[in-house]
């Protein structure tokens, strides 16, 4: 193998580790910051000292997975220049200004609220530090948009003209809102959801199936499960859409994503079949052997018997994508997303049957552990997900525009085995520190002795003292 060639096999392995890691974090702040500020809501309006007491331990876990997910990302942001510089270069004009929107509104915009978020207990009103919570929630999810909007123009470039070797922007509303960010980011945004959702069940069955706190986690993990059922239900119609997406835009993607060879003709010479499972022939024109399902593909993509889905013969050879990866990465998501799908409506029916007490929940031990042990599945379909989506858009990096191979920067072979050993360590020491810290948090348990934050407080302001004197009370909360 060529040096030249050796090592952009080892800038695409960097690339693909580091924004592998970096998937695993962004959907629990997301998803977490949501719950916690529906669990806040509660609080405040119920006044139930259990939903404050859960809002402060999950937000020890949201607070160590922020952490890391800050800095993946900005480890991500340097191998683009690092390991992608002509791209870099070429799409600044588009994906440099996008990634400026989303430091603006999102990040710089989160990072004005997550500190009263964390800090602010007691110090500021009920109330506001609800607001700061939902600014928290709303941010993150912003962040999302963003990033989706950039991702999904590389996906279906639009509004761009590529001359000189730059990406010149000529309708900016045709870029931002781009074929495939309607349906890839409400894709996402529900795959966070549903990931924290699950990290939830899992957590609190945990201290359930430990007989810990029972009183305190039970009603969480029920309200979890439910919701949990519902998100999984929607999100496999959006993946549908999605799927019908990239039909309509990525043809060659979704052929690879189905392993489908050939294109179905009117003599019914080639039947557009599912495959369930199955392995490319060695010259790489169809599969040696599958399990398949006679016309279901045409069902799910087209809603028809015999609607047409292009086939991978149809495209020239240096433009189809591998097919093992994003044809198994797929159907590990799906399954994945079946068997959260099944747990949810599995706890539902357990509440339906009064099994879900106080007294009886800790009796469902099959039932807890696999909630406990679920928590590592939508991980997993987050990666596949992004496998598949990644994958599937080869050869090129910005679709029909621009190979990955023109995009990547020229670097030697010890070069390049450098920054992958560098960043590879790094990341590595930023997982396992966040499932130490994580389990760290889950073994001390919830604070139940501390003060509530702000109790007390209300009338402080009331206090028989000199009115120069209140502010410099050391009980005296300043009303916001």
């Amino acid at each position: 193998m060529p040096p030249d060639t050796l090592s952009t096999l080892i800038s695409r392995i960097d690339f693909a580790l580091i924004s592998s890691v970096h998937i695993l974090f962004p959907p629990l702040t997301i998803g977490l910051a949501i719950i916690l500020f529906v669990s806040e809501a509660l609080w405040v309006k119920t006044q139930d000292e259990r939903w404050y007491r859960l809002c402060r331990f999950f937000e020890k876990l949201f607070i160590v997975n922020f952490g890391a997910g800050v800095a993946t990302g900005v480890t991500m942001e340097m191998a683009f220049g690092i390991l992608y510089g002509p791209f870099s270069q070429a799409a600044g004009p588009f994906f440099g200004q996008v990634l400026g929107y989303e430091t603006i509104t999102a990040f710089m915009y989160e990072a004005g609220f997550i500190g009263l978020m964390i800090f602010g207990w007691g110090k500021i009103s009920r109330k506001m530090h609800l607001f700061a919570t939902f600014n928290v929630a709303l941010s993150s999810t912003l962040s999302a948009m963003w990033i989706l909007v950039a991702n999904s123009w590389m996906q279906t470039p639009t509004g761009v003209e590529f001359k000189d070797g730059i990406f010149e922007v000529t309708n900016w509303l045709a870029a931002l809102f781009n074929p495939n960010v309607f349906a890839a980011f409400p894709h996402m945004l529900l795959a966070a959801v549903e990931l924290s959702l699950t990290f939830v069940v899992a957590v609190c069955a945990w201290f359930v199936l430990k007989r810990r706190n029972v009183d305190l986690f039970l009603r969480p993990l029920k309200y979890a499960l439910v919701a949990l059922a519902v998100v999984a239900a929607v999100q496999v119609y959006m993946g549908d859409v999605l799927g019908e997406n990239v039909l309509d835009n990525k043809p060659a993607a979704l052929a690879a994503m189905e392993g489908q060879y050939d294109t179905y003709d009117k003599d019914g010479n080639v039947n557009n079949a599912w495959n369930i499972i199955g392995w490319p022939n060695k010259e790489g024109t169809g599969l040696a052997w599958s399990i398949k399902i006679p016309h279901a593909l045409s069902l799910i993509e087209t809603k028809t018997w015999n609607g047409a889905v292009e086939g991978l013969n149809s495209f020239p050879k240096d433009e189809q994508p591998p097919v093992v990866l994003p044809f198994y990465s797929f159907r590990v998501m799906a399954a994945i997303g079946g068997a959260l799908l099944l747990l949810g409506l599995w706890g539902c029916w357990l509440r339906y049957r009064g099994q879900l007490t106080e007294r009886l929940a800790s009796q469902q031990r099959l039932f807890l552990m696999a909630c406990t042990a679920a928590v590592a599945l939508p991980y997993i379909a987050v990666i596949a997900g992004w496998w598949t989506r990644e994958i599937g858009r080869q050869p090129w990096i910005v679709y029909g525009m621009m190979t990955v191979k023109d995009g990547m920067s020229h670097m030697s072979t010890a070069l390049a085995t450098f920054w992958l050993i560098g960043f590879a360590v790094f990341e590595t020491a930023v997982v396992l520190g966040t499932i130490w810290f994580l389990l760290k948090v889950c073994r001390m348990g919830p604070d139940l002795t501390s003060p509530v934050a702000g109790e007390g407080h209300e009338h402080l302001g009331e206090l028989d003292l000199p009115e120069a004197g209140k502010a410099d009370h050391p009980e005296y909360v300043r009303p916001i």
